[in-house]
């Protein structure tokens, strides 16, 4: 396969992780809130889209089985940790809002605007964890876009290094082939000598 297909397939996983970076934003709001049935909507959209990224990395691994660098290797398994992490934190905060849901239900409904679970506002130890893991996770993202941005430029010197090696090398083949003439120029006689 062609460089040109790691690159497209590249492009689409990042943007299906910046599309689900955004769907699960839109899930952790409306987790902090009370149910309103709009959650089954959020939820198939993630689903779908964990699955396509599923179905983007798979390609990748096969694009790679036909032999590939270390430093694309390692952007595969970066990508492999990101679905990962997402689906957990998508499993996790499903888990969190089924239980709501479950006590919603056990509850009378204006108890539950009283208590409304928010995550925001936070009273509890667990909303306070809730609060602390989404930050964890905004941090992770943007150390992943540092490790993306020092891998791009990782693999640019290494492009460059292979290639100022090969100029290298043919300039010494063509220099041994050709007959040369050193001219050195002698600071005292002010004169130069030739040698072939």
């Amino acid at each position: 396969m062609e460089a040109s297909s790691w690159d497209a397939l590249r492009k689409q996983a990042r943007r299906l992780e910046a599309q689900l970076d955004d769907q699960m934003i839109a899930y952790r709001k409306l987790v902090s809130m009370k149910s309103d049935g709009s959650e089954n909507d959020i939820e198939s959209d993630i689903e779908r889209s964990l699955k396509q990224l599923q179905q983007v990395n798979s390609q990748m691994q096969t694009w790679l089985s036909s032999g590939s660098s270390e430093v694309l290797s390692h952007t595969l398994t970066r990508h492999m940790e990101i679905l990962q992490d997402l689906t957990q934190e998508f499993y996790r905060l499903r888990s969190s809002l089924r239980m709501k849901q479950q006590h919603a239900s056990l509850l009378d409904f204006r108890d539950f605007d009283r208590a409304k679970f928010d995550v925001d506002n936070g009273d509890t130890a667990d909303q306070a964890l809730l609060r602390e893991q989404a930050a964890i996770s905004r941090s992770s993202g943007q150390m992943d876009n540092v490790i993306s941005h020092a891998q791009a430029t990782l693999g640019t010197l290494m492009s460059q290094r292979s290639t100022f090696g090969g100029i290298t090398t043919k300039i010494s083949n063509v220099s041994s082939r050709l007959p040369t003439a050193l001219c050195l120029h002698s600071p005292a006689s002010e004169n130069y000598t030739e040698y072939v």
